[in-house]
């Protein structure tokens, strides 16, 4: 598939400025740092750090194996992306108002209402990343994947660091609950902006696939796991080192409950995450047409067994930074290699499909996030960094099947 060099260019240029607002937008909603922050000021526990983890790093992924047979039938998808896009800013603005309304004594009553905006604004974006998939898969030479992937994750970064201090201000200018309702506003308001990307794309190349129903959906991904045997590893990648993904929340219970944390130490996890980001994605870019795909897993599952041990051995507040740096470079690692493996995987014609596929590898990001919040108030968190690592390491198993060359 080639596009006409305007339209590739103009495709290209609109993903980047959804990238760069979206970066914006993500300081103020961070699922890391700043949703999880919110939720122990309101006075959460290792149970709801889970709750929230599951639904927002694991559970809305898994979604997508159901959005797929829909949106797979779509011949352009352009429409949903935003629909997906606008449902997200409904979201953050009703969290933002819920905040703002329930305050004072009324401030418990934020803790589970606030999950029903956290659910909608997690399975909207798992509605919209099916679309945005396919959409990107057409958009973007393969030979410049890497490249895309990792100046993505430069620009976001640099955008995310320079912002980071004024969520910091952000976050100190108020008292809790009315400084993360402005938070959210905000980040809503970025969103919005951030879509205007996707108003200028032209989808051009359509879709032809057709699924009849969920049952031809399971039939037809049952013959891609016999005929393809990358497609059944790549589940496996994500299922073991996908949890990687939901650590930091849980640094943030520990952080607070261990060494009583307040809301401008958030601000600065969240820094310290993005210089994570920003470094490995420059050394990526870097070395964009020399490094494989397989180096970058390898590094990367090794350096997440190495962000368990830093948590693991923390023994003062000042040893933080170094846990969230640590997490931005997991972070971007496997955003940036998980989504270039998808669409290495894939075809043109079955990338919305191979989207909702690979939904079925978050069941155990889905399910940890629980698991970890039972297992710390039962045994602590030792307990829960070692279940942790000894799952992160069985992903190199899967990273050895998949053997990926590019």
């Amino acid at each position: 598939m080639t596009l006409p060099k305007n339209i590739s260019n103009r495709n290209f240029w609109s993903f980047l400025w959804h990238a760069g607002f979206l970066a914006l937008a993500k300081n103020f909603m961070d699922v890391d740092t700043i949703i999880p922050a919110m939720l122990v000021e309101a006075g959460g526990g290792a149970m709801h750090i889970g709750i929230m983890t599951a639904i927002m790093l694991g559970g809305a992924s898994f979604t997508q194996l159901f959005f797929a047979p829909y949106l797979s039938n779509q011949t352009f998808k352009k429409k949903f992306l935003l629909a997906g896009i606008n449902t997200r800013i409904f979201a953050l603005a009703g969290l933002g108002g819920l905040l703002f309304l329930l305050k004072g004594e009324q401030v418990g009553y934020v803790l589970w209402l606030a999950f029903l905006f956290i659910t909608l604004f997690s399975l909207a974006g798992a509605f919209a990343n099916v679309s945005y998939y396919d959409i990107l898969g057409k958009s973007v030479n393969p030979r410049k994947r890497k490249i895309f992937f990792s100046s993505n994750q430069i620009i976001s970064g640099v955008i995310v660091l320079g912002a980071a201090f004024l969520v910091k201000r952000v976050l100190v200018w108020k008292d809790f609950p009315v400084n993360y309702a402005l938070m959210f506003f905000i980040g809503g308001a970025l969103l919005l902006i951030a879509s205007g990307g996707f108003w200028n794309i032209r989808e051009t190349v359509p879709s032809n696939m057709k699924i009849s129903g969920v049952r031809n959906f399971i039939h037809i991904m049952k013959q891609e796991l016999k005929s393809n045997k990358k497609l059944l590893h790549f589940l496996g990648f994500i299922n073991t080192q996908g949890i990687a993904i939901s650590f930091l929340p849980f640094v943030i219970l520990y952080a607070k409950e261990t060494f009583q944390t307040q809301s401008s130490d958030t601000g600065n996890f969240l820094l310290f995450k993005v210089i994570g980001i920003v470094f490995v994605s420059l050394l990526v870019l870097l070395g964009a047409k020399k490094l494989k795909y397989n180096v970058l897993l390898y590094s990367n599952v090794a350096l997440t067994l190495l962000l368990g041990g830093l948590a693991w051995g923390i023994s003062g507040i000042d040893g933080l930074k170094y846990v969230f740096v640590m997490g931005g470079v997991v972070y971007s690692l496997y955003t940036m290699t998980m989504n270039g493996l998808l669409l290495e995987i894939s075809g043109n014609e079955n990338r919305a499909l191979y989207t909702g596929f690979a939904g079925a590898g978050n069941i155990l990001p889905a399910l940890f996030p629980l698991l970890g919040g039972t297992l710390i108030q039962l045994f602590g968190f030792k307990a829960f960094f070692a279940l942790f690592m000894i799952i992160i390491a069985s992903a190199a198993f899967f990273i050895f099947k998949i053997d990926c060359k590019k």
